[in-house]
């Protein structure tokens, strides 16, 4: 697995093209980032995928690295990070316990899945119709369902429907990305859209709408999706997600009952050294407070989860309990 050669360093952005023979890899997602705007950098041991003002996040998602302070601090003073996120194996002496949403390539059917998720996945194959659909299509289409998947949540919108058009017009220009839909008597219920990287395919996005929830059109279109990537011909790892710095533990639960494994990693979150000092419980109960005022907020959420993840990251696992109390 490609971990980037030492020393190599660059900001990705623009129309760029990178490829690599017939091998899709990690530089077409960079481009693909890159075409919507977004900043992204090269160090030694991964791609930083600017997510927020200052905020940096590591990816691949599913490589597991451990860059040293050498780069941290270009990051942090080269790149004007403000804080960076990154994924580490699970006996690293660094940061939080947490996981990857995985399931390995290979065999997947209704054996893999209990009971009751067998149930649902039947009654959603019934009413709908799951198939690769155009990314114009999900263009067009797709931005309600989004809409009403970020109401069902709580979530404020934070791209307008031109960005998240161009996202997935962008994505249907370059190799890799594919768009799956779950359509009911011909009109689109839920999407997702799935990328192809080396052997490991991620599972980025699903949305529905609230009209077919009750048909269960996302484990139908879950399964059908699993079911055909984790056949494909050097598939080793299918990635669904990772543990989220401010979702409830029960958004993942559904990727669980559709046979997907939580893979223990651990989850580090760096503040840079000028900005370290300031953060401690005082500091994050006051942002926690402010989060619950404006609930609707992403951003402070995830300002709320990257404090978290920090504290805990480094207190030893006896004062966890009491960390954040």
């Amino acid at each position: 697995m490609e971990r980037g050669k030492p020393g190599a360093e660059n900001d990705v952005g623009g129309n760029v093209t990178l490829r690599s023979g017939s091998k899709v890899n990690a530089r077409v997602y960079a481009e693909w980032l890159g075409r919507q705007g977004q900043r992204v950098v090269r160090t030694g041991s991964s791609y930083w995928q600017r997510i927020a003002p200052g905020v940096y996040q590591a990816f691949p998602y599913h490589w597991l690295i451990a860059p040293g302070e050498r780069e941290l601090e270009e990051l942090f003073f080269r790149h004007r990070a403000v804080a960076v996120r990154y994924s580490l194996a699970a006996d690293a002496a660094q940061g939080l316990a947490s996981y990857h949403v995985v399931r390995q390539g290979g065999a997947y059917g209704l054996e893999s899945l209990g009971y009751r998720t067998r149930k649902n996945v039947r009654l959603g194959l019934r009413r709908c119709a799951v198939e690769r659909i155009a990314f114009s299509r999900l263009a067009e289409e797709g931005w309600r369902l989004r809409s009403e998947t970020l109401e069902r949540q709580g979530r404020e919108m934070r791209v307008s429907p031109e960005s998240w058009r161009k996202r997935f017009l962008l994505a249907g220009e370059l190799e890799g990305f594919e768009a799956w839909g779950a359509l009911v008597a011909g009109r689109l219920a839920a999407y997702l859209v799935a990328f192809h990287m080396d052997d490991c395919c991620y599972l980025l996005y699903q949305q529905s709408g609230r009209e077919f929830l009750r048909e269960c059109v996302n484990n139908a279109l879950t399964f059908v999706a699993t079911e055909t990537l984790a056949a494909r011909p050097g598939v080793r790892l299918l990635f669904y997600g990772m543990h989220s710095l401010d979702a409830s533990a029960s958004m993942n639960e559904f990727k669980f009952h559709m046979g997907y494994q939580a893979k223990a990693v651990r989850q580090r979150v760096v503040f840079h050294p000028l900005i370290r000092p300031f953060i401690n419980r005082a500091s994050y109960r006051v942002l926690q407070q402010v989060a619950r005022w404006r609930p609707k907020s992403r951003a402070l959420s995830k300002a709320e989860g990257m404090l978290r993840f920090y504290l805990e990251g480094q207190a030893r696992p006896t004062e966890h309990a009491e960390a954040l109390g």
